[in-house]
Parts: structure tokens; sequence; C-alpha cells
């Protein structure tokens, strides 16, 4: 089956990022979110995004307009019945998700691939709100999407080889290293990636160390690029805390225990950089 018209729920951070690379490879991209704010916001980020490549030399200023120019926006989910692959990006909550794949469900058309970018929920729980099991899949892309070449390639209990397939070729169109994974709570990436990260913060809880310098031992000790409290902020707290929910409800075993600080955070509203306070402070 031939991909060209590619749709993308969820204008945020990794939907548009999203967006932004379909657009690159070529296809024509719907990008829809539940307000013309959000889909206004996502294209303006595409913009920018393109703008500093420009400034860098990685594409010319045409090249940029073209890709820019590739992605539409909408505000009703109805307009998906037109494209031949949709992958979804909202929020972390498995209540959003099941919405959405059952109004999708119902929208696109029979062959249609349905994909998720869920960081932890399983597959198999999304796609049996479908009657197209054998065409949903995860399709896990690492943030910021555009840098970053990870894909996670997940297959529900369900998933048909031609949909695994197909989902590969397309991460691979995207300039993507697919990986394969099967459906467990958080994959490969976050059942590694999140407890690491849950653990750095009951350093900071049980006061071992100040933010800066659980940051810095990772970062010269470990060689990681990032440290793991810079990198919480940039995924976005509350994110954090869903996906360390789903493992530890997963699993049921108390390494996936969130850390009650991570909690707090979330609860007063210190999310990370998208609300300008978290671990570090991004006011200024």
């Amino acid at each position: 089956m031939e991909i060209k018209k590619f749709g993308v729920i969820g204008a945020g951070q990794m939907g548009n990022g999203i967006a932004q690379v379909a657009a690159a490879s070529g296809l024509e991209v719907l990008m829809s979110d539940i307000r013309e704010e959000f889909t206004e916001k996502g294209r303006a980020a595409i913009a920018r995004n393109l703008g500093r490549m420009v400034e860098k030399g990685k594409l010319d200023q045409g090249e940029a307009d073209d890709i820019l120019a590739r992605v539409k926006t909408t505000v009703n989910l109805d307009d998906m019945k037109d494209v031949d692959f949709v992958v979804e990006a909202a929020v972390e909550r498995e209540d959003l998700k099941f919405k959405i794949f059952q109004q999708l469900d119902h929208v696109c058309r029979a062959h249609v691939i349905l994909s998720t970018n869920t960081s932890s929920i399983p597959i198999g729980r999304i796609a049996a709100q479908t009657t197209r099991p054998g065409k949903v899949i995860g399709m896990h892309f690492m943030n910021p999407v555009p840098v970053m070449k990870l894909v996670e390639v997940i297959r529900g209990l369900a998933t048909s080889e031609e949909t695994f397939r197909l989902t590969w070729d397309l991460c691979k169109k995207f300039n993507k290293t697919p990986a394969e994974a099967n459906d467990f709570p958080g994959f490969i990436a976050n059942r590694i990636l999140m407890p690491m990260i849950n653990e750095a913060i009951f350093c900071l809880y049980q006061s071992v160390g100040k933010p800066e310098d659980i940051d810095t031992v990772m970062k010269l000790g470990m060689n990681h690029p990032m440290g793991p409290l810079a990198l919480a902020d940039l995924i976005g707290l509350d994110t954090c805390l869903a996906i360390m929910e789903t493992l530890y409800d997963g699993f049921k075993d108390s390494k996936y225990r969130p850390c009650p600080l991570l909690r707090k955070y979330v609860e007063s509203g210190w999310l990370g950089r998208k609300s300008g306070k978290g671990f570090y402070d991004y006011s200024k």
C-alpha cells in the first residue's frame, strides 16, 4: 500500500515533530488537535524548527517552504477520512487514547493503519478499542522528533506482519532507525529510562544531592548528554508520572513506584519546561 497522506493526532511537541519529519519525507500531512490555537502553535513550531535548519545551512529556504506547505491542520477528526496512515500523539492518558482510537476506527477507511506514539500504554489495550486490531501498532518516536533517530515499533498481540512491515519501512522513509519491541508496559526505552529518572528524583527527594549535582554526575560520570532531571523537565513531569504509573500498574512491582516528589511537583503544576518550572526554573 502506498502512503501519500499522513495523519497526526495532536499538535504538541511530539505531534508537530512527527508532522515535520513526515512532511520532510515528501508526504502530505494533516495535523489535528482539539482547538485552532493548538494547531497554529504546532505549525508555528515547525516553522521555527525549519528556520533554524535554514540558518544552519541544513536546508535552503525553498525546501523549508515546501515542507511547511505540505502540513495542513484541522480541528475536526472526521477530516482523517482521507489519510492513508495515522499516528496518534495525544496526551499520555489511556482514556483519551481509547476515545481517539474509537473515533479513528469509525472515520478512517478499513485498510488504514492506526498507530500510536504512546510511550508506555500497552498496544493491545488500545487495539481492543477498534474493529481492526491487526492494523494497530506502536510507533514511539523520541523527543525531539526531528533530531532523534530512534523509533520503537511495537507489535500488539494481534498486529499483522503486513502492518509491522509497512510501519518499519515508513520509519526508514522518515530517515529514522526503527527498533522492534514487544508489547509490555513501557516497551524498551521507557522501561529502562523512567526508573533511572525516578531514582534521580528519589536522590533529590532524600537530599542525596542538588539537581545540578545529580545531573553533573550522570553527564560526566556516565557520559549522558543530558542529566536525568533536566531530561525529565524536557519530557514533561506529568508524562514521566503517567509512564511510571503505567509501569507500576502493569507490573505491580515496587521498583516502579513513582517518587512522591514527582507526584508533588505534578500536582503543583510544576511540569518542567512547558510550564516554566520543574526541577529547574525556565521562567526567564
